[in-house]
């Protein structure tokens, strides 16, 4: 099992994750996505809102990177994997895109999704975790929560 419970929950607790790509002459790419999810032990899927680019890239480059974090917490994880684009005329669109509305509201409508299969996973930790070892994830909410106004 790659996509561990607790890399489920921080993809749950988090609100973006920025999906890296590169075009065959390896130009890199990197574009903020709103709606995804864990699908399995070893897949997420990723709406295409708005984002051609991505597109393109994975058509002619299927390797990824997904980078995600819990903004509060400060902590999350960086997935490497192949993606695949998924169209509405694909059979898995259905079955896939219906796990997504559930999150829209059906208030965004996407064209294609990206399906990736995990195969590196790494975690992602503030800065502040390694220069200060005695911090709490409780210490590093409310410091964020003064940071942001919240």
């Amino acid at each position: 099992m790659i996509l561990t419970p607790e890399i489920k929950i921080s993809i749950t607790n988090s609100i973006l994750c920025w999906l890296a790509t590169t075009d065959r002459d390896g130009q890199p790419n990197v574009s903020p996505k709103e709606m995804f999810m864990a699908f399995g032990d070893d897949r997420i899927i990723i709406a295409n809102i708005a984002s051609p680019q991505t597109v393109k890239n994975i058509r002619q480059q299927p390797l990824v990177a997904v980078s995600f974090i819990d903004i509060l917490v400060q902590k999350g994880y960086q997935l490497k994997g192949k993606a695949q684009v998924i169209g509405r005329k694909d059979a898995a669109f259905a079955e896939l895109a219906a796990l997504l509305e559930v999150m829209t509201g059906g208030k965004f409508p996407f064209a294609t999704l990206t399906l990736i299969v995990i195969e590196q996973v790494k975690p992602i930790v503030a800065p502040r975790y390694l220069l200060y070892p005695e911090t709490t994830e409780e210490a590093q909410i409310a410091a964020a929560r003064k940071q942001y106004g919240i």
